[in-house]
């Protein structure tokens, strides 16, 4: 039997953006200096506490009344497990070494048992613009990655799982005339047609070159290896 590993949904989406930060992260515990992002969590629990209030009902959240989404948020033993980045919805692959997992914001139920896979993100933006955004950038590709694995998770443990899945997008209003310590958010709910094809090899990649002695190279793509080589060469030529 192949030697065990464990991977997150986070270390294959750091594996799909840089090979190199991923072994460094997972298999030597060197990561980037980072912030924690308080506030983002913070508007995450209010909105899982708001979807927990209509989960107990078993009643449509307001959000599904105005976009014509037939479903509510799904009632299940698991559901704090599945939310808690502690635990998480698991998928242990004995023949494969690998039990891969990842913590979803928030599932909801269609009539016909089918499930809907949501997350929740916040931003502060003067103009809120999904479509220019996904095409500028890069990270709101990883967004719909993300559902994807939460989607594949959901299947492998026995689920139906719709192939459309939303974004439940906070966009904070920073220009308010008066703060009186109350920050105002519009609400933009983003739905995505996801294709979940590509994780299982994805997650493969990944186990494989964490279990090599390779030591791939950065990646262009990569802000933290592009840095290092940029401050590696100032170095070389002073």
């Amino acid at each position: 039997m192949n030697e065990f590993i464990k991977l997150s949904r986070s270390t294959v989406e750091k594996y799909l953006n840089c090979p190199r930060c991923c072994v460094l992260d997972k298999k030597y515990k060197i990561k980037p200096p980072s912030l924690p992002f308080t506030l983002n969590i913070a508007v995450d629990n209010l909105c899982k506490n708001e979807f927990d209030h209509y989960r107990e009902k078993q009643e449509p959240h307001p959000l599904f009344l105005q976009n014509n989404i037939d479903a509510v948020p799904f009632k299940h033993p698991k559901m704090n497990d599945w939310r808690s980045n502690f635990k998480g919805i698991h998928y242990v692959n004995k023949n494969d070494g690998y039990d891969f997992y990842g913590a979803v914001d928030d599932v909801w139920m269609k009539p016909d048992g089918e499930l809907i896979i949501s997350d929740v993100k916040t931003t502060a933006k003067k103009e809120f613009n999904w479509q220019k955004t996904f095409q500028e950038y890069q990270y709101p590709k990883s967004y719909i990655r993300q559902l994807e694995m939460y989607q594949w998770l959901f299947r492998k443990n026995g689920f139906k799982v719709s192939d459309t899945a939303y974004l439940v997008y906070y966009n904070g209003l920073r220009n308010e005339p008066m703060f009186n310590q109350q920050m105002k958010f519009d609400l933009h709910l983003i739905k995505l047609k996801c294709d979940d094809s590509w994780v299982e090899q994805a997650i493969l990649k990944a186990r494989e070159i964490l279990k090599s002695n390779n030591y791939p190279a950065g990646s262009l793509q990569c802000d933290v290896c592009q840095y290092l080589k940029k401050r590696w060469n100032v170095k070389q030529s002073i």
